[in-house]
């Protein structure tokens, strides 16, 4: 039942994405997506060195519709989803200063990550996160690294995927683009 009722909402929020909606729909994230971050929460402060040795913070990008993909070279849903992403958000989004796209790469080596980057032939950012520091801020211990969380300009988080599904895909590329309107 449960599952049927996120479905609806999805839905929902696919038609209402559509027809301009003056605000975002709250859905339910279900509890096998492993987060321990919730919809409507302030993001948390991290910081992201990224593979050319820039840092930046999560409290820095207040003002912009931020999304965080969380990914790893060994994910094979992960190679699944990237080409998704540099295509239908970030070559769409990518010289709009008001949004940022980082791909955090779980807790994987600076050169591994540098190639995955180039084998994947993904353009946007990606992010160091040793350790796993960074994903088990917004998801539990053993949870699977495939997701993408989207924050508002406010700094809230509004959308959170989990694997790749094209639905769902589809209803985060709506949020993105809602918001930048916003």
């Amino acid at each position: 039942m449960k599952k049927l009722l996120t479905f609806a909402m999805l839905a929902l929020w696919g038609v209402c994405a559509s027809a301009q909606i003056s605000e975002l729909p709250n859905k339910e994230i279900p509890e096998d997506y492993g987060y321990i971050v919730k919809l409507g929460q302030q993001v948390p402060d991290i910081t992201m060195e990224l593979t050319d040795g820039k840092k930046i913070s999560t409290s820095a990008l207040k003002g912009k519709v931020v999304m965080l993909q969380f990914t790893a070279s060994w994910c094979s849903v992960c190679r699944k989803e990237m080409p998704h992403i540099e295509k239908d958000i970030w070559q769409k989004h990518k010289n709009n200063q008001d949004f940022v796209l980082v791909g955090v790469d779980m807790n994987e080596p600076l050169d591994k990550v540098k190639k995955f980057q180039k084998d994947m032939k993904v353009t946007y950012p990606l992010a160091l996160d040793p350790g796993g520091e960074i994903f088990y801020t917004f998801a539990a211990k053993g949870a699977g690294v495939t997701r993408n969380v989207i924050i508002d300009k406010t700094g809230k988080i509004v959308y959170m995927t989990r694997l790749y599904k094209e639905d769902e895909f589809r209803e985060m590329i709506d949020v993105i683009d809602y918001l930048l309107k916003q």
